[in-house]
């Protein structure tokens, strides 16, 4: 992934973690907010500033949104994107796919992000065939400049185009190196949860995500198990923190 110079004042978010290395940060991400899904109560009620990916267009998206950035965590839009294999239907309202028409997906990006409160980034649901077209996600990318939005690239495909693209049209960007549950077991989610706690031991930044949802207490518990050894090891911080002077902009607030 790309290794930031990290310039932000840890000020503007949580106060320094006692014991943690000053120059190792580690974001987490957790992802599929915005349908009541299962653990999002507990999950926003962690004791470290997470960012919080909302899906647009769904039942509690805006309550999720409101939440999550009451409690402090930062809010970015995940946008449903096709895959390469699975039905459109899974993916909910508002999904980007590849036989959409230059105008209609960047109607339905805009729209996403006016539809999440507070957002100041974007990453991708599912997206596996999405991620790696060119013409859709040049489309993508430039309405996120558009908004003064960051892009997380949640690694789905290693076909994905978004390092390129994000670098040519000027949008920030960052990559995702570690899912905690892309299988649904304690004893899985705990085995990824440890490696991410042997990687912070190097003065890199990293990144990772989960999810609410059918495994999200399971996340939940892990995580409540783990945090504790992460500070430690790193600073947790919000995705923008990783980005050299990005200027976060909240259209939502008055």
């Amino acid at each position: 992934m790309k290794k930031w110079v990290f310039i932000m004042l840890l000020v503007m978010y949580l106060p320094a973690q006692v014991g943690a290395e000053e120059n190792r940060e580690l974001a987490i991400v957790i992802d599929d907010f915005g349908n009541d899904m299962g653990g999002t109560e507990d999950m926003l009620r962690l004791p470290v500033t997470l960012t919080v990916a909302i899906m647009p267009f769904l039942e509690t998206t805006k309550k999720d949104a409101e939440e999550a950035h009451k409690f402090g965590h930062e809010v970015i839009v995940h946008i449903p994107m096709e895959p390469l294999k699975g039905k459109k239907s899974w993916l909910g309202p508002g999904a980007i796919t590849t036989d959409l028409s230059d105008d209609e997906i960047e109607k339905r990006v805009i729209a996403a992000i006016d539809a999440v409160p507070h957002a100041v980034g974007m990453n991708h649901h599912m997206g596996s065939k999405a991620t790696a077209d060119e013409r859709v996600m040049k489309i993508v990318l430039e309405a996120c400049r558009e908004k003064g939005l960051y892009y997380l690239d949640s690694k789905t495909t290693g076909k994905s185009v978004i390092p390129d693209l994000a670098e040519e049209i000027g949008v920030p960007y960052l990559e995702n190196e570690l899912f905690f549950d892309d299988v649904y077991t304690i004893q899985h989610m705990s085995k990824k949860a440890q490696e991410l706690a042997v990687k912070l031991k190097d003065d890199q930044a990293h990144i990772a995500i989960g999810h609410v949802g059918i495994a999200g207490e399971k996340m939940v518990a892990v995580l409540n198990e783990f945090i504790p050894k992460y500070k430690n090891e790193a600073v947790i911080v919000p995705l923008s923190q990783m980005i050299p002077g990005f200027e976060m902009i909240d259209e939502s607030m008055p």
